[in-house]
């Protein structure tokens, strides 16, 4: 674990705001300047190496450059595809569905009605999680309020 140190920075209304709230940069390289390896991707995602080789062979990664030496070589564009991957999996959208999403991205702009409607059932599924977990949160909170109230009683 890593310790970052907090320094003020301004916001656009002249607040002071802790650096760490904001938004991180968004790419490590500029644009041209942009061939990162597999393990620095992998630093930069927190996915391993094997994840990105099995996103890579499933379909899932478009096409990665690749080295004179055939080493992968990754671009900004290819971490901002991660980015949304590593999104997806947080919906709980099957491997299968991404791959799709992925296959229609790489048709173009013809696809989008379909990647819409893809979209929209991970967002219907996204909600009733989270009802779930409100539902789920309610009750940690009656049960944190009776342990509460019984043990000042006691």
């Amino acid at each position: 674990m890593t310790v970052m140190q907090t320094t003020p920075a301004t916001l656009e209304d002249s607040r002071p705001a802790d650096i760490c709230s904001a938004r991180p940069p968004r790419h490590p390289r500029p644009d041209g300047q942009d061939h990162y390896t597999i393990s620095e991707v992998a630093a930069f995602t927190g996915l391993t190496a094997h994840t990105l080789r099995w996103y890579e062979r499933i379909g899932l990664m478009p096409h990665v450059d690749r080295s004179h030496t055939g080493q992968r070589r990754y671009r900004n564009r290819d971490l901002d595809w991660l980015d949304l991957v590593t999104k997806l999996r947080l919906t709980g959208m099957p491997v299968a569905d991404m791959v799709r999403y992925a296959e229609l991205v790489r048709e173009g702009a013809g696809t989008y009605r379909e990647r819409q409607e893809l979209l929209e059932q991970t967002r219907r599924d996204v909600l009733g999680r989270i009802a779930e977990l409100r539902d789920t949160l309610a009750v940690l909170d009656r049960k944190i309020s009776f342990y509460a109230t019984e043990g000042n009683n006691r």
